[in-house]
């Protein structure tokens, strides 16, 4: 009953007109940041950079950035994402966001070229791998958004360590088939039967698992670091272009 009453009242300030944050004083800011590390940092980063959720700290919401919008999201989680309701008194949900808004007011701009760095996404190989808009392989992230969705700070280390935060969709299956053939890839989909694999051609199989040997999953990145081939002022160009790629 006492989440019911929680959610009624949210719901209720939410359809007021301008609703605005009502606790946002340095003490309040604090205190949200804890309840953020605590809660909200797995999937949104320490800073809000970014991660298995989207970037906080960019100040671009996907789902209405106004002050109400993001009380209903917290409160209320998002359909159709992973982002699951925070059952927590109101007053304790404002902070979080007085928060959100205190790295929003910090948010790093990119000091590259957009134009080189698209130059180099092009001739560093990485269209490839990575779809943009459309155009490009499927081996490893579509990027087409990832300018909304990734501090600046993520995407540079994702170009340095591509393996620092590496999903579960990109690490790397081997196996020998039925046939004993060597097969490496990315696993698409399992059930208790089969296994869907697509390879490093793109192409899509499906195998049985009473036929396969040798079945290892490596929990690394088949994208290369450019730690050591790309120059500082490059890194920033490649990362201006990246941070450019947010469609609205």
């Amino acid at each position: 009953m006492r989440r019911v009453a929680i959610l009624l009242w949210t719901g209720s300030l939410i359809a007021q007109q301008g609703i605005r944050n009502p606790r946002t004083t340095p003490d309040d800011i604090a205190a949200g940041a804890e309840t953020f590390h605590s809660h909200c940092a797995p999937c949104h980063g320490l800073k809000g950079e970014g991660g298995r959720g989207p970037n906080l700290a960019s100040g671009r919401f996907y789902h209405g950035a106004s002050d109400g919008d993001l009380l209903s999201n917290i409160s209320d989680g998002i359909p159709g994402t992973e982002m699951p309701g925070l059952f927590y008194m109101e007053d304790r949900i404002w902070q979080i966001i007085a928060y959100i808004r205190s790295l929003n007011a910090s948010a790093e701009r990119p000091a590259g070229n957009l134009a080189r760095g698209l130059d180099l996404f092009r001739s560093k190989g990485c269209v490839g791998c990575h779809r943009v808009n459309g155009e490009g392989g499927r081996l490893g992230p579509d990027l087409s958004r990832i300018g909304k969705t990734r501090s600046l700070e993520h995407l540079r280390q994702s170009i340095l360590e591509p393996g620092a935060e590496l999903q579960p969709r990109y690490w790397v299956t081997s196996f020998k088939d039925g046939m004993g053939k060597a097969v490496e890839g990315f696993v698409m989909n399992e059930d208790s039967y089969t296994v869907q694999l697509m390879d490093m051609n793109e192409q899509l199989h499906s195998y049985e698992k009473a036929t396969i040997k040798e079945y290892k999953v490596e929990k690394t990145s088949k994208m290369p670091s450019y730690k050591e081939s790309l120059t500082g002022e490059q890194l920033n160009d490649l990362v201006a272009y990246l941070a450019s790629l947010r469609p609205e």
